[in-house]
């Protein structure tokens, strides 16, 4: 029987050999990888068991809460809803940039992905981009980065919502500690984007007559990719319809969460999965503008991009399950405590590690807290604050393994070093910042 240690060690390399050299889909990645480790640790029979039931824990906490959240994203979408919001924000706030990172910040908890944050706003970074003159690296970084901020640390993200339930936490206190983490981590993340586009426009050997082409360039691209966008521009929703398919959803959860004992109706529509599938009907009914055929194909269509999430979420709870029986996560944890580190560090580190090597963030949140919980005694650390400090882990650090490091890159047309530059490094500083703040939180506060 191998140490626990080496078997997470192999863990990781396996999966990032798995992922990033043979592009094996990461569920088939993940779920191979934990038979391996399973045997590894001398429990071949054991295995099974934790993986089917890792996968079944995992579907049962996520399929309606990312199925619906992804049917409320496309609707929207499609209606004109998002475009609407979006237009108001940006007139609300005059800054393109810092509009663009709050739509990313506003929208990436409700869709239940930030990458789909990022693939609906898009469209709308690109127009910022040629309208204020900023260079496309500029605004496609300050959306992205405000997507993940919230998405890594607001509560029901499906970052922190399983880890929560899984280490008994506060939701109250949760949801306080996350927003307040996430908002001034999201303006580092503005902040970085805004700097990116000086340092851009500053390399321009002939900047007025580049950028003048560039916009010519883009405007021609966005007549095309923004078709559809356009033609439902006449038959948009009114604001209510429009903001309630999200914003009830938000109000049920939030509400239910900060009252001390509610009664049994509220317990039921603040349930997440309740919340959001209120918000399903009502997007339903903000899209008859589209017609029932045109519903039901947008329907679909989301529910079989939110199995591909769902497939990949089942793969991460199955390693974590397997992971969690070998008894690595305690062998890391003492690993990492004979070194005298602050205990606040080691989830972050932890997280941090898994995050690097198989690059999908809720797949690290659901991994992470099963290595973690036989330790929780011993690191003495409030469930909130052991959470966040994992959570700040997970922007550490994108590149080539993580699907977004490749959709952020493709749908700004930025080149790989580009995408370093601006989604690794911005992610990297964003990390930094959280895992500072929630220190700070924990040494004056506790």
């Amino acid at each position: 029987m191998m140490h626990p240690v080496l078997i997470f060690l192999f863990a990781l390399i396996a999966i990032l050999l798995f992922t990033a050299k043979f592009r094996l889909h990461p569920f088939l990645s993940l779920v191979l990888v934990s038979l391996l480790t399973g045997i590894l640790a001398g429990e071949p029979i054991r295995t099974i068991e934790a993986v089917t039931e890792g996968l079944g824990s995992v579907f049962s906490r996520f399929a309606i809460i990312i199925t619906s959240g992804s049917i409320i994203g496309l609707l929207l979408q499609k209606t004109g809803g998002m475009s609407l919001i979006a237009s108001d924000i940006t007139r609300f706030f005059k800054n393109p940039l810092l509009a663009l990172s709050f739509l990313g910040f506003l929208f990436s908890v409700p869709t239940m992905c930030y990458i789909l944050a990022y693939v609906i706003f898009i469209p709308i970074a690109k127009e910022l981009s040629s309208r204020f003159n900023y260079p496309p690296i500029s605004t496609a970084t300050a959306l992205a980065l405000g997507a993940v901020a919230s998405f890594n640390l607001v509560y029901p993200s499906p970052v922190i919502i399983s880890a929560a339930e899984e280490l008994s936490a506060n939701r109250d206190m949760l949801i306080l500690l996350g927003f307040l983490t996430a908002v001034p981590t999201s303006f580092s993340g503005y902040l970085y984007a805004r700097s990116l586009g000086k340092a851009e426009v500053s390399g321009m050997n002939e900047g007025g007559v580049i950028r003048e082409k560039t916009i010519v360039k883009e405007k021609k691209d966005l007549s095309q990719e923004n078709g559809a966008l356009q033609r439902t521009e006449n038959r948009k929703p009114g604001r209510f319809e429009a903001y309630a398919p999200i914003f009830i959803p938000l109000f049920l959860i939030l509400f239910e969460a900060v009252l001390n004992n509610p009664n049994t109706l509220f317990t039921f529509l603040g349930n997440p999965n309740v919340a959001l599938l209120i918000g399903v009907l009502l997007s339903i009914f903000s899209g008859r503008v589209l017609g029932l055929p045109m519903i039901r194909v947008q329907v679909e269509k989301a529910i079989k991009r939110s199995g591909v999430v769902l497939l990949d979420l089942c793969g991460g709870g199955a390693l974590g399950a397997t992971l969690a029986m070998t008894g690595a996560g305690e062998a890391l944890g003492k690993f990492f405590l004979q070194f005298n580190l602050p205990h606040i560090l080691v989830p972050f580190l932890v997280a941090a590690a898994l995050q690097t090597v198989q690059g999908s963030r809720v797949v690290t949140m659901l991994v992470a807290p099963s290595l973690l919980l036989p330790l929780v005694p011993e690191l003495g650390l409030p469930p909130e604050i052991l959470i966040l400090s994992m959570a700040s882990g997970t922007f550490m650090i994108s590149h080539v393994n993580d699907p977004f490091f490749w959709i952020f890159g493709e749908l700004a047309e930025l080149t790989p070093s580009e995408v370093f530059r601006s989604n690794t490094l911005g992610n990297a500083l964003m990390g930094v910042v959280s895992f500072l703040i929630v220190s700070g939180i924990y040494f004056f506060f506790y």
